[in-house]
């Protein structure tokens, strides 16, 4: 049975989006050339061109991907919680989770942020839209509710941190506990 277009349009743009992370990963951003990209996806110059301007639009939309990924994660675990500080445990287990997946940490703490400071800054941040719910949550009706925007970029910052040092063979239980005894100080 023939595919559709629309079929054939979203297969080339997922091969060239996961050849794209496979070599991002490896390589990092500055080293993978576009040829290479749309060798590994088995497309043409042109087809890499239909679904993106550049090669910066189609590293974005891999830092994109893997966002919406942590994020759709951290929501599915954080929402069968039943405290706001169960939400943010059940959230920073599932972060540490989704950021174990290969070369994810590489791509969002380290090209990602590289990039940033090259480019205009653009994407915003699914998971820190989340930490902040979950904070705004907790924080109710206390006197650090103001403060939840310095908080949640630090506490995102924390977060990050820890993944980036559980990928360089740091012990998760050890920074899991430290993120409960970092809320638990918030919540008093």
């Amino acid at each position: 049975m023939a595919r559709s277009n629309r079929e054939r349009t979203d297969g080339t743009r997922t091969a060239l989006l996961d050849a794209a992370r496979a070599l991002f990963v490896e390589k990092g951003y500055a080293e993978t050339a576009t040829p290479e990209i749309v060798a590994a996806a088995r497309v043409t110059r042109g087809a890499l061109y239909h679904h993106f301007t550049d090669k910066r639009a189609l590293f974005w939309a891999v830092i994109e991907r893997e966002a919406n990924d942590v994020a759709a994660d951290i929501e599915a675990r954080s929402a069968e919680a039943f405290s706001a500080r169960e939400a943010l445990l059940q959230g920073a287990s599932a972060y540490f989770d989704a950021m174990a997946v290969a070369g994810r940490t590489r791509l969002l703490l380290r090209e990602a942020p590289a990039q940033m400071a090259i480019d205009s800054g653009e994407g915003d941040d699914p998971a820190e839209s989340s930490l902040k719910a979950g904070l705004s949550h907790l924080l109710a009706g206390s006197r650090a509710l103001p403060l939840v925007d310095p908080l949640t970029v630090l506490i995102s910052a924390a977060f990050e941190r820890a993944a980036i040092a559980i990928d360089c063979g740091g012990n998760r239980a050890d920074f899991e506990a430290a993120i409960a005894a970092l809320i638990d100080g918030l919540a008093d």
